[in-house]
C-alpha cells in the first residue's frame, strides 16, 4: 500500500473511532456546538498540517528505512525550540535551542556513518518540521478546548484535505482494497496509534510545553529502531556509529527531563 493510501485509511478510520466516542456522550457533543468559524479554520490548518506530516513520515520510510526516519524525526524538538517562542511570544530558552543542537548533532552522526538515501532524510525532515508545527499550534488552541473535540476535527479535515487531493491528482481511482491481514494492521494502527494517542498527546499539551511534548517524542525512534531490528531483522541493522548517535539522542532526552524537574522544582 503506497503511502498516500495508507494515511488516507489511517485517518479515516480514526475519524469514525473518535465520532463515535465523542457523539456517544453528550458533554463532547455540546462542546461541538461552541466552535465557531475561526475555531474551525484553526482545525483546518492543523488537520492539513498533520496529513502532511504522515505523507512526509510514510514516503521517507519507504525510500530509506524505518530507523532512518524515526531519527530524522528527533530533530522535531530542535525546530520545536525555535517555533514555540515566536507562537507563544515568550524568550526563548538557551538550554532548549541546546538541547534540540544536541539532538541535531546525533542525528547528523547517524547519517555520516551509514550511507542513507538523502531524499528519505529529506523527507524526514520535513515531517519533523511539521510535526513540530503541529505541536506549537495545538499548544495555543488545546487550552480552550478539549483535547478529544480538537483531534476529532483535525483528523476530519485532515482526511478531508487529503480525499480532494487525491481526487484532484487521479489517486482515488487507483486507492487499494486493503487484505485482511491489512486490514487488521490498520485498525490497530487507526485505533491505538492514531485516535487513542493522538488525543492523549494533545490533552498532555494543557500541562506541559510542545518543546517537552515534542522531545518526550523523540523517545519514540529509540524503541522503534529496536522493534524494527526485531520485526524486519537485517534490513534495519544498522553500524555502531548510528547507534551511538540514537544514544546521544536519548541521553539528551533525559537530561530535559531531569532540567525540567529542576527547575519545577526550584520554583516552588
Amino acid at each position: 500500500m503506497d503511502y498516500f493510501s495508507l494515511t488516507w485509511y489511517r485517518m479515516g478510520l480514526a475519524v469514525i473511532f473518535l465520532g463515535i466516542y465523542v457523539l456517544s456522550k453528550k458533554e463532547w457533543r455540546e462542546a461541538i456546538k461552541r466552535l465557531d468559524f475561526k475555531d474551525h479554520l484553526r482545525l483546518i490548518l492543523g488537520g492539513i498540517i498533520i496529513s502532511l506530516h504522515w505523507i512526509a513520515f510514510f514516503y521517507a520510510i519507504k525510500i530509506s528505512n524505518v530507523s532512518v526516519t524515526l531519527i530524522s524525526l528527533s530533530t522535531g524538538a530542535f525546530f520545536t525550540s525555535l517555533l514555540e517562542p515566536l507562537f507563544f511570544k515568550r524568550k526563548i530558552y538557551f538550554y532548549e535551542v541546546l538541547f534540540g543542537l544536541l539532538i541535531l548533532i546525533g542525528f547528523f552522526i547517524l547519517v555520516k556513518v551509514e550511507d542513507i538515501n538523502f531524499t528519505g532524510v529529506l523527507f524526514g525532515l520535513i515531517a519533523a518540521f511539521l510535526s513540530g508545527l503541529f505541536s506549537v499550534v495545538n499548544g495555543i488552541y488545546v487550552r480552550k478546548e478539549s483535547g478529544v473535540i480538537l483531534s476529532l476535527f483535525q483528523l476530519l479535515y485532515g482526511f478531508l484535505f487529503l480525499t480532494l487531493v487525491m481526487l484532484l491528482t487521479g489517486k482515488m481511482e487507483h486507492l487499494p482494497w486493503p487484505s485482511t491481514h491489512d486490514w487488521l494492521y490498520l485498525i490497530i494502527l487507526s485505533s491505538i496509534c492514531t485516535a487513542y494517542a493522538f488525543t492523549k498527546s494533545i490533552s498532555l499539551m494543557k500541562y506541559l510545553s510542545p518543546f517537552t511534548v515534542m522531545i518526550s517524542i523523540n523517545l519514540e525512534p529509540v524503541y522503534g529502531i529496536l522493534l524494527a531490528v526485531l520485526i524486519l531483522g537485517d534490513k534495519e541493522k544498522m553500524s555502531p556509529g548510528f547507534y551511538l548517535g540514537a544514544f546521544i539522542i536519548l541521553i539528551i532526552i533525559l537530561l530535559n527531563a531531569y532540567v525540567k524537574y529542576f527547575k519545577k522544582t526550584e520554583a516552588k
